[in-house]
């Protein structure tokens, strides 16, 4: 059933996070031919490091709680620097005596996933207005004016669509946007955090801490380090 569902990428992974099904969408746009390709690989060996980091975040989130995460937000950046976004559900998987056995997963692109997610036009324009703008200070009053919304209302249909506001919609984009840009060999902390429309580094550091979950510096350390040991494999 899931190979034909138009656009939608399906995969379960097992408590090792290891990728043991998937449907033909997924298999393909991975670069594969069957399916015995990615069984036993996990994020790390498909993904860049970056976004293989978030995967792993989300998934080990749910093995702790056993809660489902719907309407994640997965932000990809193309070579102009440029966010297009996909939407991913998440559920745990169980066996027949309850125990969690792994997760399973649905990934569909920005257009399918609005249809999906019954979005509103309202938060189609708004997600095209951020996408447009999120490199500078972006307040929600300015995004809430140009969908002719009151920040109240933008609040609440942002909330209903992701489950988080629309601040935090903005900043995980522009966080998410930084780690892209530390990335690059002579990319400065102080540079990015201005480039992203953070008032200072301080604050820029602090954003990036809480959702990342180490600091920008010690981030583009580990990055180049890990670049590195895979460069002289």
């Amino acid at each position: 059933m899931f190979d034909h569902l138009p656009g939608v990428s399906f995969f379960a992974k097992n408590r090792r996070f290891q990728l043991m099904c998937a449907n033909r969408h997924f298999i393909e746009t991975m670069g594969f031919k069957e399916e015995s390709d990615i069984v036993g690989k996990d994020d790390f060996a498909l993904f860049p490091a970056r976004l293989a980091e978030n995967f792993r975040r989300d998934d080990e989130e749910i093995f702790h709680s056993g809660e489902a995460k719907l309407n994640i937000v997965e932000l990809f950046f193309n070579p102009q620097g440029i966010p297009d976004w996909f939407i991913t559900h998440k559920m745990p998987l169980r066996d027949r005596q309850g125990r969690l056995v792994g997760i399973m997963g649905m990934t569909q692109s920005y257009g399918q996933a609005m249809k999906t997610v019954h979005a509103s036009h309202y938060i189609e324009q708004a997600l095209g207005f951020i996408r447009e703008n999120f490199r500078r200070r972006l307040s929600v009053e300015e995004l809430a004016a140009q969908v002719h919304l009151s920040p109240r209302q933008l609040h609440r249909k942002f909330v209903e669509t992701f489950g988080c506001s629309p601040q935090t919609f903005i900043m995980k984009l522009r966080v998410q946007a930084a780690c892209e840009a530390l990335q690059h060999e002579d990319a400065q902390i102080s540079q990015v955090a201005a480039e992203l429309g953070f008032y200072d580094q301080s604050g820029f550091t602090q954003h990036f801490h809480k959702h990342v979950g180490v600091t920008p510096l010690k981030y583009q350390r580990r990055f180049r380090l890990g670049t590195a040991q895979h460069r002289y494999r």
